[in-house]
């Protein structure tokens, strides 16, 4: 063989040899991509589940298969619900959320623990809402009166009379708040919570300064776990943005756990 043709095929080997290794750390790299997504979730949006009336166990269980995390911060006390069940979450249902984030979960008690309540009076309705909510308290009817300022807290009361900050109430009782309503800014649109849980559904209520009426338990709803669980199937009036309503209105919730009506 001739020098020239020993030349050809050194480069031609060199060639094909640098090719191989090109072609190997390509491949190497795109496993390695492919993995990174596997196993980190990398980019991947989740939606939070539901975990109420759930144990800690199978809320621990349905995080880690969606990819996130869930850590006790409160507990409260709810009658005839079962003792360590799953009562609130932050984020709520339905929310979408990152790989890995927590889930903040208040459980049920078996004693009731007491609350110090709030003084209220001054805040808009959503700040004293989420000071309520960070007492482990809730919030019950909306009351709304005349005043130059929508949804300026002006009185705040339990069982029909006035309650005074400090005062002393079980976990998770409601505190019903007087609000003012200008004839300016007197209408809010009613949100449609069809397919959603009994507590989120009332939370998402609130949050547009209405009232929840009748509440409508089906057959299927058997006991105070089922009514946790119960799912709306229908509301009236129906959801609507195109139409407006007073704020303070009524609308009543049809709930049930019967898998048919769920659909």
């Amino acid at each position: 063989m001739s020098e020239t043709e020993n030349t050809k095929s050194s480069f031609g080997w060199i060639l094909k040899n640098l090719l191989g290794a090109a072609a190997f750390i390509i491949i190497i790299a795109l496993l390695a991509h492919i993995l990174l997504g596997v196993f980190t979730h990398h980019g991947r949006v989740i939606e939070v589940p539901d975990m109420t009336n759930m144990s800690v166990a199978e809320a621990e269980a349905a995080a880690a298969s969606a990819g996130i995390r869930v850590e006790v911060i409160d507990s409260t006390y709810q009658r005839g619900m079962a003792a360590g069940a799953v009562y609130r979450q932050n984020p709520a249902a339905g929310q979408f959320v990152k790989s890995g984030r927590r889930i903040l979960l208040t459980i049920n008690t078996v004693v009731p623990k007491k609350e110090s309540v709030p003084n209220l009076v001054g805040l808009s309705m959503r700040q004293a809402q989420a000071e309520l909510f960070s007492r482990g308290l809730n919030v019950g009817k909306l009351i709304y009166v005349d005043d130059i300022a929508t949804n300026n807290v002006l009185k705040q009361t339990y069982r029909g009379r006035n309650i005074d900050p400090g005062s002393k109430v079980n976990s998770g009782s409601s505190i019903d708040l007087v609000v003012g309503l200008s004839s300016d800014d007197n209408s809010t649109y009613i949100p449609s919570v069809i397919g959603q849980k009994y507590v989120n559904a009332i939370k998402v209520i609130h949050e547009s300064s209405l009232n929840v009426g009748k509440l409508t338990f089906d057959g299927s709803v058997r006991n105070f776990n089922d009514s946790i669980s119960a799912v709306v199937y229908r509301q009236n009036p129906v959801g609507s943005n195109e139409f407006p309503t007073l704020k303070g209105s009524d609308v009543s919730l049809y709930l049930t756990v019967d898998p048919e009506k769920m659909k």
